[in-house]
């Protein structure tokens, strides 16, 4: 039988560190070595694992580049709210490491961008788009990481800056909404997540996937096969 995967959590005691753990409880191709969270030393942690998941906080970014260059370890990254700096600071490890970096590792969010994408450049300039997110009361970064995400995609097509509006209410996991707008006509893409499980998921088959990868920064849609470059 194939060694299961020797995986570090970092973000351990975070809600998607616990559903993390759970998944890989009954998974016996999952094996975490290692957790940590806030003031725990990174570098010893990872030393002795295949891959590090991150999902604790973007302060802690750096740290954890650092491990991962020093140990030469892969690096899946779901931690959201980075800074220019920090972002570039990603970019630069993954020159020596593989690294997958996704602001959602759910299947369907990553439909969702592929969608897009394709719907913007059928309507082009006709149909005006529009972002609209929302989260449970707790989520700190606003707009979400995903909601950037399509953001940056229409950019990227229409070469333009597309409205993002955020809500904060109740316990939602996550509902992304993008509204194509034209004469006499609209298209709704609604992605909606009913459990955290959705992205624990998709970090784990991203860590299974990453391991013996060579150093590039990849996506989750490489992952999956439907990266637009590919």
């Amino acid at each position: 039988m194939k060694s299961p995967l020797r995986v570090t959590l970092i973000g351990a005691r975070g809600r998607m560190g616990q559903t993390i753990v759970d998944l890989a409880r009954s998974d016996p191709k999952i094996d975490i070595v290692a957790r940590c969270d806030l003031g725990d030393a990174i570098g010893p942690a990872i030393k002795n694992c295949n891959v590090a998941i991150d999902f604790s906080n973007s302060s802690a970014i750096k740290e954890i580049c650092g491990a991962a260059l020093q140990h030469r370890k892969a690096l899946v990254i779901g931690t959201t709210g980075h800074s220019a700096e920090q972002r570039a600071l990603i970019e630069k490890a993954a020159k020596s490491v593989p690294i997958v970096f996704a602001s959602n590792f759910s299947v369907g969010v990553n439909a969702l961008f592929a969608l897009t994408r394709r719907a913007a450049e059928i309507f082009g300039s006709e149909f005006a788009p529009q972002i609209v997110e929302t989260h449970h009361k707790m989520k700190k970064d606003a707009p979400s990481g995903t909601a950037k995400t399509l953001g940056e995609i229409l950019k990227e097509v229409l070469k333009t800056e597309i409205p993002i509006e955020s809500i904060r209410e109740g316990d939602v996991v996550g509902e992304h909404t993008v509204t194509f707008a034209g004469p006499s006509e609209r298209l709704e893409l609604t992605h909606r997540a009913d459990s955290r499980e959705i992205f624990a998921r998709g970090a784990l088959r991203a860590a299974q996937w990453i391991v013996g990868k060579r150093a590039a920064l990849y996506s989750m849609q490489d992952v999956l096969g439907i990266s637009p470059t590919k």
